[in-house]
This record gives C-alpha cells, structure tokens and sequence, in this order.
C-alpha cells in the first residue's frame, strides 16, 4: 500500500496491467521499454513495483534503487525501494530508506506504516509504535495504519514483562477485528484464537471467530459455538444475531426469527441496527414484506452502521416484489457497494455478488451475471485458498497407500453389515436428488452428510493431515478395524434402527473410500456423475456453505474437476466394494429404469413413493434443496453453453470427453 498515482502516456499498456492486477502482465511489458529507457524514473519504479508484486522482491532491487538515485526526491521510490529491502528480509535497510521516504513526504501516511513493520522486524516495538501511532494521526479512517499499530501494540505489550492476559487478549481482539475489516481472514482467525488462548470462553472473541469460522468453510462448527457462546450467556447479543444470520444462511428464516424474538427486546447501542436488519432477512425470506419494510426503516435511523449494502439490498428485494419503479437504480446502487469494502462485511459482498448474478441471470444478461460469480468467489477465496501441489500430494497418499494388494488382501474388519450406503460425487451431479429420491422410501434412512466417517478416521490415526492420516490408516489391524467398524455400525442404526440401508452423502467421503472398504466392507457406494462442463459451470454459480477451495477460481475447478476423475477411476480398478456409477441424465432419460437399477443394487422392494420424493418435507442441507422438491425435469442440462467463453480457463483443464 502506498499514496502512489500512477501516471498515463505512452506506458498505457503497461500502468492498465498493473492497476488491474496483473503484475506479472506490467511486468513483462515493462521490461522491453526499460532496455530503451534504462535511466526512465517512471518506468524503473513501477518495474520493481510489479517485480516486488509478483514476489520477486530481490529482482526488484537494482530497479528501485536506480530510481532513487535517477530522482532522488520522489518519495515513492524511496517508499518501493524501502517496501523492496523489506521483502527481502534486508530490514535495518529498509528502516532506512524508509525514513528517508518519510522525510521527503512527512504528511503521507504510507511510508510510515512501512517504516513501522520493518522496525517491528527489527525488534523495535516502540518506535514501530510510534510511527504507526503517526501514521494513524493522518490518516484516521485508513484502516492499514490502524493495522500497523495494533500490531505495534501487540508486540510492545508481549515485550513487556507483566503484561495483563485481559490487555493482551483485549489488544488481540481488537487486531482481528481490524484484520476482518481488511478482509485478512487467516489473520483475523488467528487474532481471535490468540484472544481465546489468553481468556478462554470470551464471547466477543468466540462470535468474531465463530464468523471467520463460517466464511473458512465450516458452518457447524461456527453455529455450535455460538449456541455454547447464548447457553452461557442469553444476554449476549452478539451471539443472538450471529447464530440468526447462521440460521438465514441454512435457509431457516423461521428458526433466525426465534432466536432473535427469544432475546426480547432489541438491543441498545451499535447492534440495534444489526438486530432490525437480521430481523428484516429473516421477515423477507418468510414473505412478510410489510413487516420487513417497518425493521428496514428502524435499520436504517443509523447511518453508520456498516449496513448499508445489506440495507440497499432489502430495499431493492422489497421493490422487486412490489414492482416500483426504483428497482433500477437500487440494482446499480447495489452492484457498486459491493465493491467498497467499508459498504458492508466480507460475508455481505459476497452474498451481494451472487445474488446480483441471480438477478442478472433471470433478466437475460449472462454476461453480467458469470461477472458477479467470478467476484463473488474471488471474495470467497480470500477465506478458502486452494494448493493445487496440497491436493495432489494428498491423491497421491490416498492411491499409493490404498491400492489393489492393500484392498484385497490387507486387514480389515470382521463385520459385513449391508446397512451402510455412501453416495459420492462431486457437487451438482444429483447426490442429493438420489438422497430424495431414496428416502421416500420406507425401508431407507437418508442421514445427510455426516461427519462420523472423518471423526472416525482422525480418532484411528491421530490426525486428519491428508497424507499422514492415510498412511497410518492404511496401517491399522484387523482387530483395531473391527472394534471400530462396531462402534461406528452402532451410532449408524440408532439413527434409523428398522431401516435396511442408511445413506451418507458427505462428499468428500471419495477421499475416504478405501479407508471404507477395510473399516466396513459389507458397505455400498453410488457415484453419482454428470457432464463435466454443466457441473463446472453449476458449481461456478453457487455460494456453498461450506469448505470448498478449489470452487473460487475456474482454472482449479477444472483442475480439480479432472483430478477428481481421475481417482474415481482408481477406485473402479481397486475398491473390493459394490460400486454403481449412476449418470444423471439417466432419471431424465427415463426414470423409471433408473430408479429400479438403484434399488436392484440396494437389494430393496420398488415402491412408488420413491416416484413422489419431491412431496418429502424432510430437512435438506445442501444447494439443491430448491431443485429437489421439484419433479425431474432438465432444465441445467447442457447450460454451460451459454457461459463457453468465460468457462474457458475451465474448459482447458478437464479431460476430453468421452
């Protein structure tokens, strides 16, 4: 972060890749005009910007520093020359050409907030303190020149002999919450657990991570602890509207209206307008618009509350519906504070985006709609990175340690209960239209996607590190295995104790299916598939709630996509356990057929409620609980169409089709 103004001219190619982004682009482009114009101030400054942008901060430091030298008072060189070192890990110098930068611009605030974190790697808490402290008095409302001095402060009180767990906690908490502004989630996360670790069961910092742990891709952990954080303490009213807006997310409306009507009266302070505006979600989600309008108006007497996107997108949902003429203008009102950060929360952008791709898709502009997708999970990415060498290194485990003399002639349990039935595949091939469709009959329990097959392989092997937890499971005896198989089977038939088979579709049990076939080997699994391109492109469209990394960046979708083809078709070669690939053009082709194939293979008696699975009123947790209340129809087949071009870095990465 600096001050910097980038100039225009005949560098116009060049300065655009740079502010869009792309540094490795401006880079590239610069490099040619600098061999013309090798002493260009210009033009050597915002190379070594892009190099130290890309990561190559040591490249970036004969640029900078002839730039300095070609204009030695422009202090943006001097401030990139100082940020350069710093990257370098060379910080004694950068404090110093840091310095120099703050003399020659003593009323900009960038160079300062440099000046602090290289002092800070220095060991220098105090002085760090002290020039962030200066930064944050010219720049009130900069929220990285508060971020300098929290850190600043945290590490001058750590420094400090005696410092009160209750201060530390305090300074913590309030970096995290900095940090959540900035949208630096992993910071954030570790912020808030720092504030836990020094006192334990503070409810501030258990609803602030409870938020971050939701946006990180894991929901149920997130409601629990803010269910533990109200059971302790019902006066809380963070948690209150916490765990309603966890409850809105689950499409719940009803139950967020009760928690927040169980606290009584509204808050007073700066959550009132927090409690109105969940209290409006959750009235405009049941169709009570009038009453939705009246929370609005009382969300809105507060002009500062940070919600104005959320606030200016119930305005535009209760315009729609009312038909008025505003709709327009709050639509482009909405679209454009969902890109300013201090509009609304991290987890407000992101829902604004995809729900404007909604709206855009139903108005017929495909275009801007795919556009808000891909804002929406560049969003999402910020709390969900994705390690392509991660996850191979993981397949690898898993295939290498659960191959075909290991499945078949290794240790495994005893018991050969049929009960057990996995569903899986990858998102949006219809595992949960199966499920529906499965349990409207009455010899089938669908139990949703469980967490026992994780728990039970982390308890085994002491940990859930991907590689790690395969081999060690790829190592447990016969008699471990049985022990195990009957504690798992027994928690299994108390869900359901008369049904003949019980489904579980966590997806990611894929991973898991050879750990499966040695722990319960009279199990059965239904891979459900469809069309690569109309998965990619679903997937693309939906905001899971949920941890799904690979989802917010099309060229890893495909990627993942491709690598999630490729150990289903290691399973088939080796998995000893009964395997039916069911293809999800088969229930539109002809439904009947494949409703009798699947239950042939769960060995149970047709019946026709299983022809009637969308009057099921059962509790669906996933994206397709809209979809699989509705009879079978074909309306996602082949609509990857009609986003081809921007599903092209997607595209690239899938095997070719068969």
């Amino acid at each position: 972060m600096t001050s910097e103004t980038l100039p225009s001219g005949p560098h116009a190619a060049a300065i655009d890749a740079f502010q869009t982004g792309n540094y490795p682009l401006a880079a590239g482009l610069l490099a040619p005009l600098l061999a013309q114009s090798p002493d260009d101030a210009v033009l050597l400054r915002l190379y070594g910007m892009a190099l130290v942008r890309t990561g190559a901060a040591t490249d970036a430091l004969a640029p900078l520093a002839r730039s300095v030298a070609v204009a030695p008072g422009d202090a943006v060189s001097a401030t990139w020359h100082g940020i350069a070192l710093h990257a370098a890990g060379r910080h004694a110098e950068a404090a110093g050409a840091l310095g120099k930068a703050v003399a020659l611009t003593p009323r900009d605030p960038a160079p300062l907030i440099h000046l602090s974190r290289a002092l800070l790697k220095q060991g220098r808490p105090r002085p760090a303190l002290a020039a962030a402290q200066r930064a944050v008095a010219l720049a009130p409302s900069l929220l990285e020149a508060a971020h300098a001095e929290r850190i600043a402060t945290l590490a001058l009180l750590q420094a400090s002999p005696g410092s009160a767990p209750a201060r530390l906690a305090g300074a913590w908490l309030a970096l995290g919450r900095i940090c959540m502004r900035m949208d630096k989630v992993g910071e954030a996360r570790m912020a808030f657990r720092e504030a836990l670790g020094l006192q334990p069961l503070q409810a501030d910092a258990e609803c602030e991570l409870a938020l971050v742990e939701h946006l990180c891709g894991q929901p149920v952990t997130a409601t629990a602890r803010l269910a533990a954080v109200l059971g302790r303490e019902p006066g809380c009213h963070l948690a209150r509207i916490a765990l309603a807006s966890r409850h809105l997310l689950d499409d719940d409306a009803a139950a967020a209206l009760a928690v927040l009507d169980a606290g009584g009266r509204p808050p007073a302070g700066p959550l009132r307008s927090r409690w109105h505006a969940e209290r409006a979600q959750a009235l405009i989600a049941l169709g009570r618009d009038d009453a939705a309008g009246r929370e609005l108006a009382q969300a809105e007497q507060d002009p500062a509350s940070g919600l104005d996107l959320l606030l200016s997108w119930q305005r535009l949902v209760l315009a729609r519906r009312a038909s008025r003429p505003e709709v327009t203008a709050l639509a482009d009102r909405v679209a454009r504070l969902a890109t300013i950060r201090d509009a609304g929360t991290l987890e407000h952008r992101i829902d604004a985006h995809f729900d404007l791709a909604d709206l855009r898709r139903t108005e017929g502009d495909p275009a801007a709609a795919f556009a808000h997708w891909h804002r929406g999970h560049a969003l999402l990415r910020l709390a969900q990175p994705f390690s392509r060498p991660q996850h191979e290194e993981y397949l690898q485990a898993i295939m290498a340690e659960f191959g075909k003399r290991r499945l078949v002639t290794g240790p495994r349990s005893e018991l050969r209960d049929p009960a057990p039935v996995f569903i899986v595949g990858l998102p949006r091939t219809g595992t949960t239209l199966l499920e529906q469709i499965l349990s409207a009959h009455p010899m089938v329990h669908g139990a949703g996607e469980r967490l026992a097959v994780r728990e039970t392989l982390a308890r085994l092997t002491g940990t859930l590190s991907g590689a790690t937890a395969m081999k060690r499971a790829a190592a447990l005896d016969a008699p471990t295995l049985t022990t195990s198989s009957a504690g798992y089977l027994a928690d299994l038939h108390a869900l359901a104790p008369e049904a003949a088979c019980v489904l579980d579709k966590m997806p990611d049990n894929i991973f898991q299916l050879g750990f499966l076939a040695t722990l319960l080997p009279g199990a059965r699994v239904i891979c459900c598939t469809r069309d690569l391109r109309d998965v990619g492109a679903s997937i693309f469209q939906h905001r899971f709630i949920g941890y799904h990394p690979y989802a917010h960046d099309l060229a890893d979708l495909g990627w993942y996509m491709a690598q999630h083809q490729r150990l289903l078709e290691h399973w088939r070669a080796v998995l000893p356990l009964p395997v039916l690939m069911l293809d999800h053009a088969g229930w539109i082709d002809d439904f009947d057929v494949t409703l009798r194939r699947v239950l042939a293979f769960l060995d149970l008696p047709y019946d026709p409620a299983c022809e009637r699975f969308y009057e099921q009123d059962r509790r669906i947790g996933t994206a397709s609980r809209a979809q699989v209340r509705q009879p079978i129809n074909a309306a996602g087949v082949g609509r990857w169409r009609a986003y081809a071009a921007q599903l092209a870095p997607l595209l690239r990465e899938l095997p070719p089709a068969r």
